[in-house]
Formats: C-alpha cells, structure tokens, sequence
C-alpha cells in the first residue's frame, strides 16, 4: 500500500461520501501510523504549557516598544494587546471544546471559512510556531556568552545544542516534555517575582516618561513622547507579554477531557500572563527609568543595576532569563510540531510528515522544523528579524480564528458548545478588531519581515492551489468534522 492510496483522497477540497469495504480498514491503518497519545496532559500541565510559550517575552524584547511609544505608548499598546489576547483566549477555549483536535486553530477555521481558510490560518501558525524558537535559540546563545557558561560564544554550536537536546526530550515523549517545560517555567515565573519584588524597592515614578519627547509627532507629550502613532507602533512589542499562548488547543488530542480540560487551563494561563505582565512592565520601568531600559538586550538586569554592577539578585535573574528562554523555545517546538502533523495527516501537507514513532510522537513533524529553525539560525544570526516575521504570521491566524468563532457562532447557532465564550461574537468581534490593527502595525516595525512572511504565504498558497487541495485526507478529524457539518447542512436544506 502506497502512501498516497492507504487513505481516501477528497478531491477539491469537498469531502465525499465514505465508500465501502476496504476503504474503512485503510483509513484506520492511515491513523494508527498517525497516532498521538492521549491523555498525557492534564489542567496542570497545559496551563504550564500556555505561559511557557510566553515566558520569555517577559524577560526581553517587550522594552523595544519603549523605543517606539514611550511608556504611556507601550503601556496602552500592551492593554489593548493584552484585551485582544483574552478575547481571543476565551473565543479559542469554545472552538476548543467543540473541535478537540491536534490542528487547534487550523481545524478551528477549517470547520467554519472551508479548505482554504483553514490552510491559510494553519500556515500562520506554522510561520509562528517554525521561526519563534529559531530567534529564541539564538537570544538562548546570547545568554549562554553573557554568562560566561563552559566558556562558550553564541554561534552555530550553541544553536545546534538547543535543537538536539530539545528535540531529543521531546522525542521520548510528550508527557516527559511537557513535564520538563512545566518545572523549567515554574523556576522562570518564580523569578519574576522575586525580580519585581527587588525591582519594586528602587522604583521611582519620575522614570516612567524620562524618554525625550519628539516635539514633532502628533498628540506627543512626557507620556506619550513619540505621539498617538507611537501607540499604534508599539503593538507589537506590547504582544511580547502574551505571543504563543494561543498554541494550546494545539495539546487536544493529547489532553484527559479537553472540552474540560482546555477552557479551563487557557483562562488561568492568560490569568497568570496579564498579571506577570503588569509586574514585569511597572517593575522594570519604575526601577532605572525608561530610558535606561528600552535598548537593553536584558532590561530586567539592566533595571538591577543602575550602576552597571551585578548584584547577587541580578545575576540570578541573568540565569532565570535563561531559564525563561529555555520554556519557551522548548514549548513553541512542540506547538510548531503539532500544527505541522495535523496540516500533514489532513494532507494539506506532505502526509509523511505526520508519522509517529512507537512513542506516539510526531517525530518528522519535529525533526524537519528543528533543522529549518537551525538553518536559519546559524545562517542569519538574526533573532529579531525571525520574531517579527513570526509575530506577522501570528496576526494573521488571531484575525482567521476569532473571525472563524464569529462564524460558526452564526451559522451553527445550535452546534453542541461544552464550553461558551463570555460576551459572545462582541468578545471575539473584539479580538479580531485588534489583531487586524496589529497585523497593520507589523509593518510600522519592520517592514521587510512582513514581506518576507508574505512571500512565504505565497509560496505555500502556490502549493495549496495547484497541488494539496486535491489530495486532502477525508478520514483526518479536521476533515471528518467539516464533512458531518457539510451534511448536516444538506440534510436541512433538504
């Protein structure tokens, strides 16, 4: 049996009635090889796992939008980032009760925008979730010389350790992974707070809006010293405090009750988020000023020490960055691996790549993205260039998800919800307001990552168009759920 015959294709993206005989054992022998294992992952674990995604933008890269906004700038920027992030969270934990499958968005938007919405919403994430731990693997190098570790300089070797080691544990299981991602998080947010309680010690609010003021922008004053643009240009750098966390519904199939399990682990995740990110924000601000903070490669370090000392507190939040870096690289592997074998196993994807070993786990899915990430690491060294091209990709799939629960929400008034969305269509019609506005303000920062993700959407569209479209999987559970929605729908009409 050839890869391409051991399943039944849906030809034009419209699945078609289940034939007979044979086919039906073929679909099953497609699925046992493309296995997850279940239940490994409890409320516990994947809370664990939707602030490791996200820990490490605590650490670093969110004070750039000091640079853009000021801090009255970011400040707003990051409210409204974060508003737009627990619409969305609460709009993706209905879907996710409805739609516990591995491609968690994708599937999301599959079910309700067709074949090529669900396509374009899982390449965002892709795009999110492939060059993510690539820019995070090189700050990791960063960290690794600035701390003088084994004598070792940040370059290809470092980058190469993180991947194999990473992907190694991920390999041998998903529970273990998830297990390792939760105790390395847990030391990461531990350190935030002993950082803001130090930080909190020294703050002086005469610091917040010392960044000198363009007399020249519209609106721009002490708080707002670059004007009312400089909100809008500070977006995406108010994400840094919550960019990832979206990836849960990603665990589906491998979580004990997800209809449960996920709503409830996603709300105390962005819980947690929004409340480190005002203590990480104010803390750091406060405690040096604006200024001294907003170019720092480390401001919570650069915040310790006004006279460029280290302290013992200092030092051990230089190595809890590392700590916090460490969550989130090995968290994003696991996400991109996930929405890599869903896309796979529907055939949206190459369908090898969704294979899983003996372990259930996914290990085309991981190994092919962990030496793309690689390359680009070691061939670029440009870890912010990566990220922007990344957070690019994220905007897009926040406007395809929330505008998916808004349409199932219409269309399918009466499909079974374990779980509903506080508020409705208003609380996604939020979310997907904001991320239109920030997927604008993408190109505020860096213009060229926003082409550059762009050109690899249209690649991936080429794909899609003249090949995939033809050779979907109608057993995949993304495709199944789509096809009893479709013949519901013809069964009314009738």
């Amino acid at each position: 049996m050839t890869e391409g015959s051991e399943s039944r294709p849906v030809h034009g993206g419209a699945p078609g009635p289940p034939p007979g005989g044979g086919h039906d054992s073929a679909d099953a022998a497609y699925l046992r090889r493309r296995a997850l294992r279940a239940g490994s992952a409890g409320p516990l674990l994947l809370t664990g796992l939707g602030v490791a995604y996200v820990v490490s933008g605590d650490y670093a890269g969110w004070n750039f939008g000091l640079a853009e906004g000021g801090f009255g700038g970011l400040a707003v920027a990051a409210v409204l980032m974060g508003l737009m992030y627990t619409c969305m969270v609460f709009a993706l934990a209905e879907l996710a009760s409805v739609l516990p499958t591995a491609g968690g968005g994708y599937g999301f938007a599959r079910r309700a925008l067709g074949p090529w919405g669900g396509f374009l919403t899982g390449t965002a994430i892709l795009i999110e979730f492939v060059l993510a731990p690539a820019a995070i693997s090189i700050f990791i190098g960063d960290y690794v010389e600035s701390l003088d570790l084994f004598g070792l300089t940040s370059g290809w070797p470092v980058y190469l350790g993180c991947f194999v080691i990473f992907l190694a544990i991920h390999l041998w299981g998903v529970g273990e992974a998830l297990r390792f991602s939760l105790v390395v998080t847990a030391v990461a947010v531990v350190a935030l707070l002993v950082f803001a309680v130090g930080a909190f010690a020294e703050f002086d609010a005469s610091g917040l809006d010392d960044i000198p003021v363009d007399e020249d922008a519209f609106g721009s004053g002490s708080w707002l010293p670059f004007g009312l643009m400089g909100i809008w240009a500070a977006f995406p750098f108010g994400m840094w405090f919550f960019l990832g966390v979206e990836g849960v519904p990603l665990a589906a199939e491998e979580t004990k009750d997800p209809a449960r399990t996920l709503p409830r682990a996603m709300a105390w995740a962005i819980l947690v988020l929004l409340v480190l990110a005002v203590l990480t924000f104010l803390a750091a601000a406060g405690a040096r000023g604006s200024a001294a903070v907003q170019s720092a490669g480390n401001p919570l370090v650069a915040a310790l020490e006004p006279d460029g000392e280290t302290t013992a507190l200092s030092r051990f939040i230089n190595y809890a960055g590392l700590a916090g870096l460490v969550a989130s690289f090995f968290s994003l592997v696991y996400a991109g691996s996930r929405q890599l074998f869903a896309l796979s196993r529907a055939g949206y994807l190459p369908r090898f790549l969704s294979l899983t070993s003996r372990r259930k786990a996914p290990y085309l899915g991981l190994l092919l993205p962990g030496a793309l990430g690689f390359g680009l690491a070691a061939a670029t060294g440009d870890g912010a260039r990566m990220l922007n091209v990344a957070v690019f990709g994220a905007t897009i799939s926040y406007a395809l998800m929330t505008l998916s629960h808004i349409v199932l929400r219409r269309r399918e008034p009466d499909l079974p919800r374990p779980y509903r969305t506080p508020g409705g269509i208003v609380t996604s019609g939020v979310a997907f307001t904001l991320a239109l506005a920030a997927l604008v303000a993408t190109f505020l920062v860096d213009r060229e990552a926003a082409f550059i993700a762009l050109g690899v959407y249209v690649v991936a569209l080429g794909y899609f168009a003249f090949y995939s479209r033809h050779r979907l999987v109608a057993a995949a559970p993304e495709e199944e759920f789509a096809a009893l929605a479709a013949a519901e729908a013809e069964l009314t009409r009738d």
